[in-house]
């Protein structure tokens, strides 16, 4: 029997293993309590697709625009964290971010300037940006100089450093980075992006029994976490979202496809 895979890969800075190794610890005991037997320790080396495909996943996080597209109907949704973010439980938003001596107050400002994103398949770093600037008119032609950094912190970097004029960070990356990241100081905030459920829990395809446990687990396993812990990686509870819940994004999906002409 191959062994059960566990990974969280989406907020695994360097300044937070050690917490994310802490709360798989106690997940681990909770997937007991439920018969389940876990890994002995994070995934950490595989690509995220492909742990998010394994058929013997039994719990990682995605983001919400691969759980409706690359991952529609082949993994199972667990639940959805709540952050400390002051907004709905289980929802979360965008940052654009600019550095704090540019002249760019406001999204018209934002016209022929140079955006980074963390990659396209981001629902925070790229889709929701698109979709927040499609209210400008004309957007497709103003909005054409962007490139990929590879992750929410290098998109803070180009922007600090003047690589990029602007960028879209998700508000738990940007909590984190004005922890973390001593670039983030030279930043701020001109806009936010309509609220969309947080980045969910998944497994692989279970049915409703199983995911009713996992989701106890998960649900025991953040109560069971010391203060320091939960409050480091910004824990306040575990949100039993539907997949319907993550239709918003799909929608969003084709409204920016249709207005910029993409094709995901």
């Amino acid at each position: 029997m191959s062994e059960c895979v566990v990974s969280l890969p989406m907020y695994d800075w360097p300044e937070l293993q050690t917490y994310n190794n802490k709360f798989f610890k106690v997940l681990s005991q909770s997937f007991s309590h439920q018969g389940y037997k876990a890994p002995n320790a994070l995934d950490r080396t595989r690509d995220r697709m492909d742990v998010w495909l394994d058929k013997n996943l039994l719990l990682s996080q995605t983001c919400g625009l691969p759980f409706k597209t690359l991952l529609k109907n082949k993994v199972s949704l667990v639940g959805t964290p709540a952050y400390g973010l002051n907004c709905g439980a289980g929802s979360y938003y965008s940052v654009i971010i600019v550095h704090q001596d540019s002249q760019l107050k406001k999204l018209e400002d934002l016209k022929n300037k140079t955006f980074a994103y963390n990659e396209k398949g981001s629902q925070s770093g790229y889709a929701a940006l698109l979709y927040t600037l499609s209210v400008i008119k004309d957007a497709p032609q103003f909005f054409t100089s962007s490139f990929q950094s590879g992750s929410h912190r290098q998109s803070i970097q180009a922007v600090a450093e003047g690589k990029a004029d602007f960028a879209a960070i998700d508000a738990l990356s940007w909590e984190l980075a004005l922890r973390h990241e001593p670039t983030a100081q030279k930043l701020r905030i001109i806009a936010v992006s309509e609220p969309t459920p947080t980045l969910p829990f998944i497994t692989a395809l279970r049915s409703p029994r199983e995911l009713d446990k996992l989701h106890m687990a998960v649900v025991d396993a953040m109560v069971a976490l010391d203060e320091e812990t939960r409050e480091a990686l910004l824990f306040i509870g575990f949100a039993p979202m539907q997949v319907s819940d993550y239709q918003v994004i799909e929608d969003r999906l084709y409204a920016i496809q249709e207005t910029y002409g993409l094709d995901y």
